[in-house]
């Protein structure tokens, strides 16, 4: 018996802000699978949104001869979408830590002056209007 965490373990698709930067550097398509405010709010340049809950329908739209990043806030979305990509054979990486660590690590982002959104209507709503309130 192992005494580490099957959660905790590092899976082969995982990849920091650098490695996943030398990916986008070869060509890999960056795919956010968070919801559509989140995306709007902050997101990786050249990335599309493709929210994890119509991945399954639009699966077909990815290649398996293509290199696709998934992510999303934190990375736990997006390490699913990674887990059974990788799984199914196609060339898909998760980035771990999610947009967070990639700001975090000093990482463009955009627009420039855009924010980590929490997921959910609720928290896009109270966003919204803090911003606009000006707090």
């Amino acid at each position: 018996m192992s005494d580490s965490d099957p959660n905790t373990e590092i899976q082969p698709f995982e990849r920091s802000s650098v490695e996943v930067s030398e990916l986008i550097a070869g060509g890999a398509r960056l795919i956010d699978v968070r919801t559509a405010h989140e995306h709007e709010a902050a997101r990786l340049a050249g990335s599309e949104r493709i929210g994890l809950e119509e991945l399954l329908e639009r699966r077909d739209e990815i290649g398996k001869d293509e290199t696709v990043v998934f992510y999303c806030r934190i990375g736990n979305r997006s390490r699913m979408a990674a887990e059974a990509f990788s799984g199914a054979g196609y060339d898909a990486h998760n980035l771990s830590g999610g947009i967070v660590q990639w700001i975090e690590d000093g990482q463009p982002i955009e627009p420039a002056d855009g924010y980590v959104a929490e997921p959910g209507e609720a928290a896009a709503i109270l966003e919204a209007q803090a911003r606009s309130a000006g707090n």
